[in-house]
């Protein structure tokens, strides 16, 4: 069952810890100060696979502490702000934008840049920063070791060379995703999410309502995070310098709004700052243009800063023109088109996409699109002043960065909601044949988080996320942020058919009943296809241990070594369809398959091959006289799902070839079908 929860109130949760031995930062720092050493932190060592997963260190990267770097070093010099934030080499500008926008929030800055720590009387070479990771925080410690080269930074620094909040920041967050590479590439409002724990939305400048202005000036006076880029046609013109000084493809963090006088009109203007620390706006309104003649010397003092730092105002009407994208992270869900404050009711999912069970795909694939995971919700209460309810809909999948090195990248993603049928827990494929959607995400889109705003009648609803394509994995959380409590509807109990299921899984377990081991499954899977095949003439004599192994992996989603019952109940639904399609294409009823009725049992399963490897196939598997009993078809299924399911999660042009550097390849480099089998090239380079 998914999990499921519901959070309200404004307290703040505690940070979990994360270090691998379980030890909180306050415990290390204590151990280090009385042993006398400087911590070194052996979950993210000072070495190469730190910096990079795909490529090797282009220059000789020297890792050194901020005392090896400069006489007299500070965690913070004076106060932290958006001056400490210049990029180095690492393509994360959207990181750096948000930086700068939570060093507008001084309580929430706190939060994540604990000021507990410095260079002085307790210094022990360790320090900690505080994340929002997929609805809990997170504590995560580093070492001050930082790459340089000649004594010089070469990842985010401050403009002082003497300050190293900022860097240790960006460490602490590369640490928390795998590497300073998985960091390459991303959305500011990705990290103004896991400073906050808020909810974002998106605006499009081009296509925006005309109240644009007053719903950033809210947003702004109510302390969100806000960012805002140009869009690109290309690579090409990634991080291109336009005329008027801007960047494409660039992240900007939005730092101010103000409405001032200009000779007897009104005009509105925005502060944006550049990630970078320079290159400026030199349009009008810029540090130096003539329109600062003709503002009161009042205003003009009060919010304006002749220097090149990167940050500088323009009109809200060329803003728009320039830019194509603004991101709001709200810090509390209010609601940003009303002047009152609203305290929000948060429900909240979690769930997995699972290839072959519950990754059906979009509604483009309606054979498949009903075995989503589907998820109740009762609106039950009305907006004050209004009949409908107001609730932003955002789903995330999780941990696409740290997967990275694994060759998984962020998978597109959307949801649809309906309204839901009476007494009904799942429902079938008619249904979404015959209903539309009531609200639904405007787009597919290949990000960590989709979130939409909609207003919808009180009632019952049924949420169904989904990624575009089926049958690819992911795991999500799903954040429904509602005006007025929104009830999470409870599946009904478990059937007859889930409760024998459980007594058959607690039985095949054994003692140890949460799960499955790899020596037990042999045995239990025997003993798993005397039931589903009772009475039906086919022999099954068990399993290799090898093939036990393909089991393990094809359904162990969370990657623990050991199927549990979640995992189980997705196996043995497999091995219905299996089963099935054995007894539909052995026609003579011989309790074997011919190697001609495995062609056709391989395409209803759903596994297009060429001619070349269905010959393979069957040469490996059939007897001498082209025949396949079930142990041989079912260890044939399992590794070829397998096969596909790897090969999908490598797949990046969508054209059926997979390129492999020999770190990926690990062993062998081919997919093989079993011994003595010829093996399966795929594009290893």
């Amino acid at each position: 069952m998914p999990l499921q929860s519901t959070l309200s109130g404004r307290g703040s949760k505690r940070a979990e810890d994360t270090q691998s031995d379980g030890k909180s930062f306050e415990q290390l720092r204590s151990e280090c100060l009385q042993s006398g050493v400087l911590f070194e932190d052996p979950d993210f060592p000072a070495t190469d696979s730190s910096l990079f997963f795909s490529q090797s260190v282009p220059v000789n990267i020297e890792w050194k502490r901020p005392k090896e770097l400069c006489e007299n070093p500070k965690f913070i010099v004076g106060a932290a702000d958006r001056t400490d934030i210049c990029q180095g080499q690492l393509g994360d500008c959207w990181l750096l934008a948000a930086i700068a926008s939570l060093t507008l929030k001084k309580d929430t800055l706190a939060r994540v840049v604990p000021h507990d720590q410095d260079f002085d009387r307790r210094y022990a070479g360790i320090f900690h920063f505080q994340f929002w990771q997929h609805n809990k925080w997170l504590d995560i410690v580093v070492d001050d070791r930082l790459p340089s080269v000649r004594n010089q930074l070469i990842m985010l620094h401050s403009a002082s060379n003497n300050e190293f909040w900022s860097a240790l920041l960006e460490k602490a967050y590369a640490k928390l995703h795998g590497s300073y590479e998985s960091l390459k590439g991303g959305s500011t409002m990705e990290a103004m999410e896991d400073f906050t724990g808020g909810v974002g939305e998106n605006y499009e400048t081009k296509n925006a309502p005309e109240n644009l202005f007053s719903i950033m000036k809210k947003a702004l006076d109510r302390g969100s995070m806000m960012g805002c880029s140009i869009d690109i046609s290309s690579s090409a013109e990634s991080e291109a310098k336009t005329s008027t000084g801007l960047v494409k493809g660039h992240a900007y963090s939005i730092t101010g709004m103000e409405q001032v006088n200009y000779r007897g009109r009104p005009v509105q203007l925005i502060r944006v700052r550049n990630p970078w620390g320079q290159v400026e706006w030199n349009g009008p309104w810029s540090d130096d243009s003539r329109e600062w003649s003709y503002v009161d010397s009042a205003d003009k003092n009060r919010i304006l800063q002749n220097s090149d730092d990167g940050e500088f105002w323009m009109e809200f009407e060329d803003f728009k023109k320039n830019y194509d994208k603004v991101e709001i992270c709200n810090m509390t869900p209010d609601a940003l088109t009303d002047n009152t404050k609203r305290h929000w009711e948060v429900s909240v999912f979690e769930g997995n996409w699972i290839r072959g069970a519950t990754a059906g795909g979009c509604r483009n694939f309606i054979d498949t699109f009903w075995t989503n995971p589907q998820f109740k919700l009762q609106l039950e209460d009305a907006d004050d002043d209004d009949d409908v309810c107001s609730v932003v809909i955002a789903l995330m999948q999780k941990n696409r960065r740290k997967l990275r090195k694994e060759g998984l990248d962020m998978e597109t993603i959307g949801f649809a909601v309906y309204e839901a049928p009476d007494e009904v827990d799942q429902v079938g494929k008619d249904f979404f044949r015959y209903n539309g959607s009531k609200a639904r995400s405007k787009t597919y889109i290949n990000m960590r988080e989709v979130a939409e705003r909609f207003t919808m009648p009180p009632g019952k609803y049924l949420l169904v996320p989904t990624t575009f394509q089926p049958h690819h994995e992911a795991d999500f959380l799903i954040r429904i942020f509602s005006e007025k409590k929104a009830t999470a509807l409870e599946p009904e109990e478990e059937s007859e058919e889930e409760r024998g299921l459980r007594r058959l899984f607690e039985q095949l377990a054994g003692a140890n009943f949460h799960e499955m081991l790899l020596n037990e499954l042999a045995d239990d899977v025997l003993l798993l296809f005397s039931v589903l095949s009772s009475g039906r003439e086919v022999k099954f004599d068990g399993l290799t241990l090898g093939t036990c192994h393909s089991i393990i992996n094809l359904m162990d989603v969370d990657n623990s070594g050991k199927i549990e019952f979640q995992e189980f109940k997705v196996f043995w639904e497999k091995m219905k369809k299996w089963i099935m399609l054995f007894l539909s294409f052995d026609t003579d009823r011989s309790g074997r398959m011919s190697s001609y009725e495995l062609r056709s049992a391989l395409k209803a399963a759903g596994m297009q091959l060429n001619n070349q490897l269905l010959q393979l196939v069957c040469l490996r598997f059939a007897d001498d006289n082209y025949d396949i009993d079930f142990d041989d078809y079912l260890t044939c299924i399992v590794r070829l799902e397998n096969m596909f399911r790897v090969f999908k999660a490598m797949e990046q042009s969508r054209r059926g070839r997979v390129n492999m550097n020999i770190m990926q390849v690990n062993p062998p480099p081919v997919f093989s079908l079993g011994s003595n089998s010829a093996p399966v090239i795929v594009s290893v380079i």
